[in-house]
């Protein structure tokens, strides 16, 4: 197994590759949120308008109380046997250390639970925060490392009123 494989189901273990974070690729579950340098709303020759700008992500969060959280947690190793979906909003998730961790996503469906072949993994750089499309499939975030702090914007209900989990078949 290399650094960037991701082991899915259980007992019986399959692995995914995980691949490089890109916009095209990780369009169908979501968008990334990348740096930009500070201080462009006060560039005169710029004629920054934030209500035309092409860049921000957007968010679903009119379906109940936003809230912003750091989560602290520890070792979790890349494996997974559950995926879970939120309906009423879209989630986002960035590691606060700059370290590289992992996820595994499927797209959303109506009723149907994710399938093992629809899964893909990314490898998402310490730099970088995803957002979720609504709905979308996900197993994570998956780190290597003894610990790591995660920024976690999503409902202040999302785990009791908009949580729905399901179990991967064990092929």
């Amino acid at each position: 197994l290399t650094p960037s494989t991701i082991l899915m189901g259980n007992p019986m273990r399959n692995s995914i590759q995980a691949q490089d974070l890109t916009d095209e690729a990780f369009a169908p579950y979501g968008e990334i949120i990348k740096p930009r340098m500070s201080g462009e709303q006060f560039d005169r020759t710029n004629s920054y308008d934030p209500t035309k700008e092409d860049t921000h992500v957007k968010l679903v969060m009119t379906n109940g109380e936003p809230v912003l959280r750091i989560m602290h947690q520890r070792l979790r190793g890349l494996e997974f046997s559950k995926m879970a979906r939120h309906r009423r909003v879209s989630q986002c998730l960035g590691s606060l250390q700059g370290k590289e961790w992992f996820m595994a996503v499927a797209a959303p469906t109506e009723n149907a639970a994710a399938r093992p072949e629809n899964i893909t993994a990314f490898r998402i750089p310490g730099n970088r925060i995803i957002k979720l499309h609504v709905g979308t499939w996900h197993a994570g975030p998956h780190f290597k490392h003894e610990d790591c702090l995660f920024l976690n914007l999503e409902n202040a209900d999302t785990n009791t009123q908009d949580f729905q989990e399901t179990a991967l078949p064990q092929v």
